[in-house]
């Protein structure tokens, strides 16, 4: 028997990369065994700055699909969701919605980071973009999950979730659970030119689907000292691992202890080229990432069953979706029968 139910998902607005994988994909594969997993593709929440990059959306939920199914997920241990394939989110943000105080939102660190760096590129953001945290809540409660794999940066849209959970509970009786959160191994991997954001745009990130030369051509590119003040201009001079994301990927990806010791012990005397390091960590990145190449492409030559697995996950969660929302509206009394014209009328407390 599951020992309990996670939601988790992640947005399609491209391919996934190795940040994705430390970050989340690691701990689903371990919990896809343990507890009834919902593995969710937040489309909805795309559309609210990527509205008019719907073509790029729709490539990207195969991506993400064939990038989950690639790692090696399991289609038949957990469902795989298409968020609107199953319209009760929606209908749940909008109950949210209601319920929430703007303040609530105003204060959320990740979502006035994410505004902010949207308006320097785009001057505005849409409602639809500012309400997705309260999506967000809708989309864990509604399956009642009680788990929910996170990166570092996600903590703050778990803790609304539970206020959310305990003020619908406090106004209308006991319905949703208080999920808790799970981090990753490793909290926040950096991009490959040292920022802790990873983004296609910036072109500083390794992605699953990359090829090997690909990887090496990245790499070899890679900033090894995030702060600048401790610049090696041959392989004589000491460096220090601390700052440097290349060590960072090697502790996340390389799974010689051993040889990563040594590395580090030799980098810091001045004893180990920059090229050496980046070289070894080419060896480990492309080991890690070539049984998962071959499943995607198997997968990739076979779109109709990809399609087929969206359906049928997203169908499993719609069966306690509605049951959901069927709770929800009796407890909110969102149901129009003819005691309604005797009901007393008044605020409810």
């Amino acid at each position: 028997m599951a020992a309990g139910r996670i939601l988790t998902g992640m947005r399609p607005t491209g391919p996934l990369h190795l940040g994705h994988y430390v970050g989340a994909l690691e701990n689903w594969l371990r919990l896809q065994r343990e507890y009834e997993c919902f593995f969710l593709i937040a489309d909805y929440q795309a559309f609210g700055d990527h509205l008019d990059e719907i073509d790029r959306i729709r490539r990207s939920v195969f991506d993400v699909t064939l990038d989950w199914l690639a790692v090696g997920l399991d289609p038949e241990a957990s469902a795989f969701v298409v968020q609107g394939y199953v319209p009760e989110h929606a209908e749940l943000t909008l109950y949210f919605s209601m319920l929430t105080p703007k303040s609530w939102l105003d204060r959320n660190p990740t979502l006035k980071a994410e505004i902010a760096q949207i308006e320097s590129e785009h001057d505005t953001i849409s409602m639809g973009f500012y309400n997705y945290p309260l999506s967000q809540a809708a989309d864990i409660l509604l399956p009642k999950a009680d788990l929910v794999p996170v990166g570092e940066d996600q903590e703050p849209h778990i803790e609304l979730t539970r206020e959310i959970a305990r003020r619908f509970n406090r106004a209308y009786g006991e319905t949703f659970p208080e999920p808790k959160s799970l981090m990753g191994r490793v909290p926040r991997l950096l991009g490959l030119d040292g920022q802790a954001k990873m983004s296609k745009s910036l072109d500083n990130a390794i992605y699953l689907s990359d090829d090997a030369k690909t990887v090496q051509r990245k790499v070899r590119r890679m900033v090894t000292d995030i702060t600048g003040t401790h610049p090696r201009m041959q392989a004589t001079d000491p460096g220090v691992v601390e700052y440097n994301p290349v060590f960072n990927y090697h502790d996340a990806f390389n799974p010689n202890a051993d040889e990563v010791a040594d590395l580090k012990e030799r980098y810091e005397r001045g004893t180990v080229s920059d090229g050496e390091v980046k070289d070894k960590l080419v060896d480990a990145l492309n080991t890690f990432l070539d049984p998962i190449r071959e499943r995607r492409a198997q997968y990739e030559a076979h779109p109709d069953q990809v399609a087929q697995i969206l359906e049928a996950g997203s169908e499993r969660e719609r069966k306690i979706a509605r049951e959901t929302i069927g709770e929800v509206r009796e407890k909110m009394r969102l149901t129009y029968t003819p005691d309604a014209l005797t009901a007393p009328v008044g605020k409810r407390k």
